[in-house]
């Protein structure tokens, strides 16, 4: 019996450790592969630990999108702006500049790149604006790769297509508002740069369509190359998270192998070069309409143009809410064909900072649009400053609320 009763306290010794051991292998593997999976939980879940750099070296081809932690509401203390000016654009540059410094509430840096000729005459002119501390600048040259600079700088217009190396040029620049010099803010730069935050896990950059009314449309008219959407996307706004762009391999009609922003701009253009009519802004579109996951599409009222009016209203919400970001292509800022856009430039080129706003601005522009009402424009010249009587209010408010 005290035989048999060793036995059996052996036996229940050993299953006691195997159990032990058992347990110590599960809470080893636990540890290693978190809820069960790791690996696949980090595929799922784009926040989970590890998964931005698994996106961010996703090799060249893969059939999955690449994902993106989405961006927090939480947008930096400063804002950067760029735009691109060259030959007879030194005048309205400014008057853009000016623009959103009115409105404008968080600090802003500006990256302007320029003529080497016209460093001097941004330098004296900024360098006299009243509002230290708010507004910085860098100026650049222009500047190409140097194996393709000539093709590049015959492209659409002189300077345009810098705008598509901004990511390679600005690498320490996380996200980046880039606007064309005919640009006019009628509210703070502020709020087109708070759609950063409403970006999902794929999104990398943002504009506005070409055209709301697709009879009237060029690209889904004319257009021989890929476009995005339905009648296309227009780049003279363009809202931009940088780091992204630059992780991003796009998909593309060259090769089954997606490519990196740097590596995509060259083929295109050789591909499509004697196809596209509006240089730049035709590449975005081809990127784009291969890509579509990765656009957020702002409304007509943050880039409303010549082509929302001058055939009758079609931009229903700067109908409802007032124009946000007006851009003055074609040159209607310099002419007489379409006076409300050139009213709103005079009065903003002809504003001086510290006055009244009110009397300074708004009353003199109203009183300049109501003889405009003979235009199609002009017969809807409230929209142009709904908009901006708000603003106005606002910033008294915040400056009231400031004492």
């Amino acid at each position: 019996m005290r035989r048999f009763a060793r036995v059996a306290l052996l036996c229940l010794g050993c299953a006691v450790c195997s159990l032990l051991y058992g347990l110590s292998q599960l809470a080893l593997s636990l540890e290693q592969e978190p809820g069960g999976g790791g690996r696949d939980r980090q595929a799922r879940d784009p926040a989970a630990p590890g998964a931005r750099r698994q996106a961010g070296s996703a090799g060249r081809g893969e059939a999955g999108t690449e994902r993106y932690d989405y961006m927090k509401t939480h947008p930096s203390e400063k804002m950067h702006l760029a735009v691109v000016a060259c030959g007879e654009r030194l005048e309205e540059t400014v008057t853009m500049l000016r623009s959103a410094i009115i409105f404008s509430i968080k600090p802003l840096h500006f990256h302007i790149f320029a003529e080497d000729q016209l460093h001097e005459s941004f330098k004296d002119i900024l360098d006299e604006f009243p509002y230290e501390g708010k507004v910085n600048y860098t100026l650049y040259p222009i500047t190409f790769p140097s194996e393709s600079a000539t093709e590049w700088k015959k492209l659409f217009k002189p300077c345009a297509s810098q705008r598509l190396f901004l990511p390679l040029i600005l690498k320490n620049v996380d996200s980046l508002l880039y606007v064309d010099t005919d640009i006019l803010f009628l509210r703070p730069v502020d709020d087109i740069w708070s759609f950063l935050g409403k970006f999902n896990s794929t999104q990398i950059a943002a504009m506005a369509p070409e055209h709301e009314e697709p009879r009237i449309g060029w690209y889904n008219r004319f257009a021989r190359h890929p476009y995005y959407g339905v009648t296309g996307i227009n780049s003279g706004v363009m809202l931009m998270n940088m780091t992204r762009i630059r992780r991003k391999y796009f998909k593309n009609d060259m090769t089954p192998v997606r490519l990196q922003w740097g590596e995509i701009l060259m083929p295109l253009l050789k591909k499509y070069k004697l196809n596209i009519t509006w240089g730049d802004q035709d590449l975005l579109n081809i990127m784009f309409f291969h890509n579509p996951e990765s656009l957020y599409v702002f409304p007509c009222q943050w880039n409303y143009r010549p082509d929302h009016c001058i055939y009758g209203s079609n931009c229903k919400a700067a109908e409802e809410d007032g124009i946000f970001i007006l851009h003055g292509n074609r040159g209607v800022y310099h002419d007489d064909k379409q006076p409300t856009f050139r009213a709103v430039y005079e009065a903003i080129k002809n504003y001086s900072f510290g006055d009244d706003l009110v009397h300074s601005l708004l009353q003199p522009l109203e009183q300049e649009l109501q003889k405009t009402m003979h235009t199609y424009c002009g017969r809807v010249y409230k929209v142009f400053i709904k908009q901006l009587t708000k603003s106005i209010r606002d910033l008294y408010a915040r400056r009231s609320k400031g004492r």
